[in-house]
């Protein structure tokens, strides 16, 4: 064995061993006998330790930037960097995906879109640098997709490279890492999320044809303007999109602009509500205890930008009510079985999705970037005043809509890959293909047979190319 492992192996050796303190003169205290010294090549001894380990003894730390367990999603970038983006693993193969499907969901993103929002132009165009085929179907290998960054403007951050923005997280990044991204906020900015809606486009995509889901999210408030006249069972994504704050409720949107529009001109900004709705969602979804499926509904939530409430099905409404008003009474229905005749529970109970609609609203605080003057402190613990610029949203909702439908949608596809993987595999009828592979003709004597009739072992090599460019 080689000097460092074998330096590993005899610290291990030695913490082992019990010590039995030193016998001390009569009335003198023991001394415990000092700890061997670590070797000098620390880097080198740190790996020989980790791989003389158990393997289930090693710890595996996730530095926060992954979300999901079996359909993995990791987002990379920083607001004023070349690019922002994401690496979604685990995405099923064979499913036909472009990057117009993508595009479609960033640019209900994208900031610049209104006068509400951002001025910041981007035109935000995303890149699927792999995991998608020449033919536009997934390979079931890791999918990158990479948008980059066009119109920073870094100059606009000086006055916040010293004096931290009241409410934002430039005090805490420097509290944790003792370095932050100073122009565009880094990490922290909005500009993160790309990735997760990117990542959330594939999401939706497998949900939609293995169970007809639908997720669609609008703005239910601004400061106090609220609709309650939305149907959740009718409205559309183009009753959505139909204004520029992203409320189907025509009466109540002019009212919200109107409202986000005061703040705007004064330099300051506001807050309000997402609502977001899933429609046939998959029944069985969740697990009890840690894993319930509103409990990991509720960190994605919480893990976007500016997020401060979460609530699902009645929510805080519900310590109002009495048992025998908030149950929901099942009955049977003629096309799809069993069912609730009201939803309080939100579409889950237990833990565990029912197929019901599930339903959930989300609380976004005001922006904290604002140009008004306002007291902080700067990074040498001085008091000072700090009036910020830069180009950020007045009201974060209009722009938050798509990012709670692709959290949602992310947490959805994760806890039906883990439903099939843990209880769909018992009594699941014809396995061939989970044990002999995805491939028919490598062991199917049918499928030999078949293949052969069409083969084209006699074109040539030429003939064989432009067959494929065709397809």
């Amino acid at each position: 064995e080689s000097p460092t492992v074998a330096r590993a192996r005899n610290a291990r050796t030695m913490s082992a061993r019990p010590c039995a303190p030193r016998t001390a003169p009569h009335g003198a205290s023991a001394v415990t006998p000092k700890a061997p010294k670590a070797p000098k090549d620390n880097l080198a001894h740190s790996r020989a330790v980790s791989a003389a380990q158990p393997r289930g003894a090693r710890v595996r730390t996730r530095a926060g930037s992954t979300f999901g367990r079996i359909f993995r999603v990791t987002t990379f970038g920083e607001s004023h960097g070349g690019g922002v983006g994401c690496v979604v693993d685990g995405v099923p193969p064979r499913l036909n995906l472009t990057r117009e499907e993508l595009q479609f969901e960033l640019d209900r993103r994208r900031p610049g879109q209104s006068r509400i929002t951002t001025p910041r132009d981007e035109a935000d165009s995303c890149e699927i640098l792999s995991g998608v085929g020449l033919d536009g179907v997934t390979l079931g290998t890791p999918i990158a997709v990479l948008v980059r960054n066009k119109d920073q403007r870094s100059q606009d951050y000086g006055e916040i490279a010293v004096a931290y923005r009241p409410s934002h997280a430039d005090a805490t990044y420097d509290m944790k890492y003792g370095v932050r991204a100073i122009a565009g906020g880094g990490r922290s900015s909005a500009r993160e999320t790309i990735g997760r809606v990117a990542a959330g486009a594939i999401a939706k995509k497998v949900l939609h044809e293995i169970a007809g889901t639908e997720i669609l999210a609008y703005v239910s408030a601004v400061r106090d303007v609220e609709t309650k006249s939305v149907n959740h069972a009718t409205m559309t994504m183009d009753d959505i999109e139909a204004n520029i704050v992203r409320c189907p409720d025509e009466g109540c949107a002019q009212k919200m602009i109107d409202a986000i529009d005061e703040v705007r001109t004064r330099g300051d900004s506001c807050g309000g509500v997402v609502t977001c709705v899933v429609r046939n969602p998959p029944r069985g979804l969740g697990a009890p205890v840690f894993d319930k499926l509103e409990a990991d509904l509720a960190k994605a939530m919480m893990s976007l930008p500016a997020t401060k409430g979460f609530e699902i099905g009645s929510g805080f409404d519900g310590v109002l009510q009495k048992g025998s008003e908030h149950n929901d009474e099942f009955y049977m229905d003629s096309e799809k079985g069993l069912r609730t005749r009201t939803n309080r529970s939100g579409g889950i109970q237990g833990g565990i999705s029912n197929g019901e609609m599930i339903e959930m609203k989300i609380a976004f605080k005001p922006t904290s970037t604002i140009t008004q003057a306002q007291n902080t402190v700067n990074r040498d613990g001085q008091e000072t005043e700090l009036k910020a610029r830069g180009r950020h949203d007045p009201c974060v909702v209009p722009r938050a809509v798509p990012m709670v439908e692709a959290m949602v949608a992310l947490t959805l596809v994760d806890h039906l890959m883990l439903q099939h993987a843990q209880c769909n595999l018992i009594d699941a009828g014809d396995m061939t293909e989970l044990v002999q592979g995805n491939m028919p003709t490598l062991y199917d004597v049918d499928a030999m047979k078949a293949a052969a009739a069409k083969a084209k072992s006699n074109m040539s090599a030429k003939d064989m190319s432009q067959a494929f460019s065709e397809d």
